[in-house]
């Protein structure tokens, strides 16, 4: 009897710590503000940066997947705003393309052996060179 009494006993009192400890909030636990701050702001920014380039809303929410889309909206929408008020023309990024005459690159050639080494038969050894180890980076 005093054993079922005990058993009780410790697992009510496991039940009852269970439910306290659910509800205590142990500071540095959670998310830190300051992170969703700064992605609201780098957000916001990206935004604003599309608006005044030029480029359409679906196109930065492509080019920018990471960033938070409420925020380039956002962002985008401020700088809309600022740039109707203030009669500014969109600056439209001075991209160069790749010439369209130009050649494309040929892959090398094997080289050949020399005219002696095929009279005679050698044959060249199946295995590939082993490649140079990379030397060990060195931080600072």
């Amino acid at each position: 009897m005093r054993r079922i009494y005990m058993r009780c006993r410790s697992c009510l009192t496991l039940t009852a710590l269970a439910i306290l400890m659910a509800g205590c909030e142990i500071p540095g636990m959670g998310d830190d503000p300051r992170i969703a701050e700064a992605k609201e702001a780098d957000g916001r920014a990206v935004g604003g940066a599309c608006r005044h380039s030029g480029r359409a809303l679906e196109d930065c929410y492509v080019m920018n997947p990471k960033a938070i889309k409420a925020a380039v909206y956002a962002g985008w929408r401020d700088m809309d705003a600022y740039m109707r008020e203030n009669n500014i023309r969109p600056v439209v990024p001075d991209l160069v393309d790749a010439p369209t005459g130009a050649q494309e690159a040929k892959p090398a050639e094997p080289a050949k052996a020399p005219e002696a080494e095929k009279k005679a038969g050698a044959k060249r050894s199946a295995a590939p060179e082993a490649p140079e180890t990379p030397l060990p980076r060195r931080f600072t």
